[in-house]
């Protein structure tokens, strides 16, 4: 009984302490400690979060971040050929002034003290008093000056809006109830937010969303072991940080780069982002053992300026940074001092991580610097691996309109619900690729501690490692997701692997995987088509210079009718930093004008860089890449099935102010998304080929197009002039057979003076160069028919056709031959509100006019005043039926019954009641334009370009089979993840102490060391073993002592053993018998 007793308490003992693990476990995963205060966070079910504001410990909020940039009145960056000192810089002003035509010119040098003033720069921000172009001329032939650019004062709006989900306490797991969410709201002020994939539509099993970043991604593995960040520098750009916060305990310098005398994060953007990094408890950050380098580059009222980032920037390489956060960008890539300085970081080995842009779902809307080839440009997605709603999509549009736009961004992470570091302590939940870029960043200071040697960790390296690791999402084209989401542990295989090389992004060309191909894999190329142009990025991990050797090779498959495609390649001469482009043009044979099928090939490029040890063979580093080509191959469409889209003459920004198309937009007064049809007009281009129609894009003048070949030329939303020749040849082409629709937009140059910027801080006025679209010139192009549009600008609802149509700040027709067909509505006189705050109507707007050219064979002419409804930018109600209208009759002739017999139909206007419009006086176009020139008087024409002519490569034909899916993860040369071991997860786990009631539940871990996927798993897993292993545990002792009282008892057998009287008794017998047998004469037996 005593020993039942004893197992019995043994028993105890074990279940106790098993019960005390389990429980033990049950805060971490969100449960309030007993006793404890609750969250700031904890609120009823179901219950609508309130916001909070941005030091709170808990919220959920929204960041929807904006943009803009002015120019700052009298002040100029210059920009000098080297780094000079402060006396030696204002030598250089002074002596290139002196020069000057205007002796009495204002100027002086205005200081700027920040860290970065006691070195030398290669910069100097002047104020010159009524600055004439002379000046500035003069300035720039200083043989040490080679820029001279206007100061440029940058907003950044960051609004903080509740998220409409439920929030989940702070610290916690998110249990999602469902792969398909009960609604999905918008995170990004009024739009919906989820973009869906298809990637859920199937049942799942249901698991716990953890809200720690880091832990997801799995950074927890090489927590284990022991990476942590250390020795690597990292910088954030943002609105600073506090001295005393909580959640950092690497902080190695803050700086302040305002006029604010402060270091202190007034907003809580900052602090957030940093967190997202370099968080050491709560909310866990990536790399919590690296070194943080804090600039404070926004002001408390979110101002900026681009001399501050150009001074933060050169402390930034004097500090030798290895990685920088930039959560801020713009649609001014032409910002030559930022995008120079940009180049200058990136060439000194810092990885600059950025922000695409919070501009979506709208294609055509990356914000630079992240659309930069050497900068990695993040997107966001959410927890379900959708991307998000705000992510910025691409292409870029510095290549227009000649070229083609790149892949960005390179890499999609978690943007939505990320949790990071209050303002002053505890966490909070915000949205936005601000959020998503800290994420990388953080992921990239991690990686880069766990390359020991960090010769081979640069710019390109860690793209090539993120991009050739990324997990491609399903069903999303490669202008949303890049390459795909970060995979952080594969990266760090890859980077752990890398040897230098070089490598393209994309790694492939395949016309026909759709979507992500898209938009090259939504039309297939024929004989006489625009060639097909495909830009690639040449990624150089083997040095921050390089050049392309001899000539690309282009290699058909002849098996796979590789010699039925030409192809043409351009590429840049010289390879920095880090990267360059190869813009591969593709075209079919004229013995394939018939065929169909699908055609393969390659191209090698070899890429060289000088070595860095001269003790490599031949001081040069060589590497072979190939680009494998895949296109679809169908007979060239009839005529009338060709659509062709005038990009040449559309103008965006930047450059020049060119106002949007519809005035109601005055948060978004840029005209900056390309007017391309893979940009703001994607869903116009789709439309149009589910209508079976081929859309090919003209980047030339129109005189470099044979007309012949097509039904329609469409212009939309024309911003630019047109040579003298262009104009000869359209009416030749339309007295052939061309026919032409034009889509307009108003111009008005009383509403151009009125709607021009006005800045009271800097007293700036920015003049739009053109209205909505270039009407002048316009009516220049289509006069000769007896056509124009008039400085009318109306707005209004109405039906035409039985179809609701809205007309945005659009233009009438003031000129029409008497012969055609001209639709008038009853709309707002839109000019007369802006000008003077009046409302009219005015009845019978000739807004579409439809006409046959009379000559023998001639096209078509239709217009319409109005671009907006199929514009993606701000469209409200489609027009694309009358489109398709439009189209029915000018490529097959057919009037539409609709508009030939609508009630609408009213007598072609003479236009002898008002004077047409003329161009804005003293408009500065001329500088942005590509065919007018500076002249003295009126701007004139520039000599007529020559067209393109592209020099096809000569083939080196293969006899042997292409690969057949060329879609496979990216493989970089000698990269074999099988070598580079990770460690067991589970087999070993940091020790931790929980902190108390009052830390949030968080977990502070000695040395830095977080548990990472012991907490991401924590919610589900450990709970439940801790649960089977007590019940094991009890279940064996309980068997055990079932079987020790079940046995029956029994007594052992007593050995008697003998006395010492009955020994002598025996002793003495045996001696009697002994001496017995002696006597008898018989031996003893033996």
């Amino acid at each position: 009984m005593v020993y039942a007793t004893s197992q019995l308490k043994m028993l105890l003992v074990c279940a106790s302490m098993l019960l005390g693990l389990l429980m033990g476990f049950l805060p971490v995963v969100g449960m309030e400690p007993t006793g404890g205060a609750k969250s700031d966070s904890d609120h009823a079910p179901n219950a609508e979060p309130l916001p909070s504001p941005p030091g709170s410990n808990c919220s959920d909020l929204t960041v929807k971040l904006e943009f803009s940039t002015k120019v700052v009145e009298h002040e100029y960056i210059i920009a000098f050929t080297g780094y000079f000192s402060a006396k030696a810089r204002s030598l250089y002003i002074s002596s290139a002034l002196r020069n000057a035509a205007d002796g009495s010119l204002e100027w002086h040098i205005v200081p700027r003290e920040n860290p970065a003033s006691d070195f030398p720069s290669d910069f100097e921000l002047v104020h010159i008093r009524q600055a004439s172009p002379g000046s500035l001329l003069t300035l720039e032939d200083h043989p040490y000056i080679k820029r001279v650019t206007p100061q440029r004062k940058v907003f950044r709006m960051l609004k903080y809006t509740p998220s409409p989900e439920p929030a989940a306490p702070c610290n916690a797991t998110r249990s999602w109830q469902s792969s398909r969410p009960f609604r999905r709201t918008s995170l990004s002020l009024g739009t919906g937010f989820w973009h869906a994939t298809g990637r859920h539509s199937s049942r799942r099993l249901l698991r716990a969303i953890p809200r720690h970043v880091a832990q997801i991604l799995q950074a927890d593995v090489l927590w284990q072991m022991g990476h942590t960040g250390a020795g690597v520098k990292v910088a954030v750009f943002d609105t600073g940080l506090s001295e005393k916060h909580p959640h950092f305990k690497n902080v190695k310098e803050r700086t302040n780069w305002t006029n604010e005398k402060t270091l202190d994060d007034g907003l809580g953007h900052g602090t957030f982002v940093a967190g997202v990094i370099a968080s050491m408890r709560e909310c866990q950050g990536f790399a919590p053992d690296s070194e943080l380098h804090i600039f404070r580059v926004f002001t408390n009222n979110q101002v900026s300026y681009t001399s501050w980032f150009l001074d933060a920037f050169n402390y930034a390489i004097l500090k030798k940074i290895d990685v920088l956060n930039l959560s801020i960008g713009g649609p001014d890539f032409m910002d030559h001092p930022f995008v120079d300085k940009v180049w200058e970081l990136t060439a000194n080995r810092v990885i600059m991580v950025s922000a695409i842009g919070n501009d979506g779902p709208l294609y055509g809307t990356l914000n630079n610097p992240a659309d930069q080839m050497d900068v990695i440009g993040v997107g966001g997605i959410d927890f379900e691996d959708n991307i998000a709603r705000f992510s910025s999509r691409g292409m870029t549009t510095w290549e227009l309109p000649g070229g083609y736009g790149r892949v960005k961004p390179d890499i999609v992470t978690y943007g939505s619900g990320v949790r990071g570091s209050g303002m002053k302590e505890g966490c909070r939940s915000l949205s936005g690729t601000s959020v998503a870029s800290p994420v990388v960043a953080g992921a990239v200071t991690l990686l880069a501690s766990t390359v020991l040697n960090r010769e081979l960790v640069n710019p390109a390296s860690m793209k090539q490692a993120l991009i050739a690791s990324a997990r491609r999402l399903p069903g999303v084209n490669m202008f949303e997701q890049g390459h795909g989401k970060l995979d952080l542990i594969r990266a760090y295989q890859i980077l752990n692997s890398y040897k230098p090389q070089a490598s393209l992004s994309p790694s492939y060309i395949d016309l026909t995987e759709s979507p992500y191909m898209w938009p090259y894999c939504s039309q297939p190329i024929y004989y006489g088509g625009m060639p097909t142009i495909v830009n690639v990025t040449i990624l150089n991990g083997m040095g921050v210079t390089g050049r392309i050797v001899d000539k690309p090779i282009w290699q058909p498959y002849l098996p796979q009718n590789g010699d039925h495609i030409d192809v043409a390649v351009s590429y840049s001469p010289v390879l920095w930093p880090w990267a360059g482009y190869l813009a591969v043009s593709i075209s079919v044979a004229k013995k394939a004008a018939s065929w169909e099928g699908i055609a393969q090939g390659h191209i090698m490029v070899t890429v060289a860089s000088p070595a860095e040890n001269d003790s490599e063979a031949g001081g040069e580093l060589t590497s072979t890449v190939k680009l494998p080509i895949k296109v679809k191959i169908v007979p060239t469409p009839p005529r009338s099935k060709r659509v062709l889209w005038d990009q040449y003459h559309n103008l965006r920004y930047p450059p020049g102010y060119f106002p949007r198309d519809n005035l109601r937009m005055k948060n978004d007064p840029l005209d900056w998304n390309g007017d391309h049809i893979h940009t703001n007009f994607k869903d116009m281009y789709q439309h149009l080929r589910s209508m079976g129609y081929f859309v090919e894009v003209l980047g030339a003048p129109i005189t470099c197009f044979d007309a012949s070949q097509y039904g329609t030329l469409l212009m939309v939303d024309s911003e630019e002039e047109y040579f003298p020749e262009e104009i000869t040849k359209l009416r030749r082409d339309i007295d052939n057979g061309l026919s032409l629709i034009i889509f307009s937009d108003w111009y008005n140059t009383s509403v151009m003076r009125k709607v021009k910027f006005y800045d009271e801080n800097t007293r700036q006025w920015w003049m739009p160069d053109t209205g909505g679209a270039n009407v002048p010139a316009l009516n220049d192009l289509i006069s000769v028919w007896g056509m124009a549009f008039s400085d009318g600008l109306y707005e209004g609802d109405f039906t035409l056709a039985d179809h609701d149509m809205y007309y945005a700040s659009g233009c009438s027709i003031a000129r029409f031959p008497e012969d055609g067909i001209v639709i008038a509505k009853n709309l707002k006189d839109q000019g007369l509100e802006v000008l003077k705050q009046e409302t009219a109507v005015v009845e019978g707007v000739p807004i579409l006019g439809l006409y046959q050219t009379p000559s023998d064979g001639g096209g078509r002419i239709a217009l319409y005043g109005d671009s907006n409804c199929i514009d993606d930018s701000h469209r409200q109600k489609d027009c694309f039926w009358l489109l398709d209208a439009l189209l029915q009759y000018t490529s097959y002739s057919m009037t539409p019954p609709s508009l030939s017999h609508s009630h609408s139909r009213v007598t072609p206007p003479t236009g002898t009641d008002r004077p047409l419009p003329q161009r804005l006086e003293g408009n500065h176009l001329y500088r942005y334009s590509k065919v007018l020139e500076a002249h003295l008087g009126d701007p004139k024409p520039r000599p007529l370009p020559a067209c393109p002519h592209l020099s096809w490569a000569k083939p080196q034909p293969l006899n042997e089979t292409a690969p057949s899916n060329l879609w496979k993860h990216q493989k970089l040369l000698s990269v074999d993840l099988d070598k580079v071991a990770l460690p067991n997860v589970r087999a070993y786990r940091p020790q931790v102490r929980p902190l108390s009631p009052g830390e949030s539940g968080a977990w502070d871990i000695p040395g830095g060391i977080m548990p990472g996927r012991y907490n991401q798993e924590v919610g589900q897993t450990i709970p439940v073993f801790a649960f089977l292993g007590a019940m094991v545990v009890l279940s064996f002792f309980v068997v055990q002592l079932t079987k020790a009282k079940s046995k029956p008892k029994r007594r052992k057998p007593r050995i008697k053993r003998p006395t010492y009287l009955q020994q002598q008794q025996q002793q003495q017998q045996q001696q009697q018998q002994t001496t017995t047998t002696t006597t008898t004469g018989k031996n003893p037996a033996v």
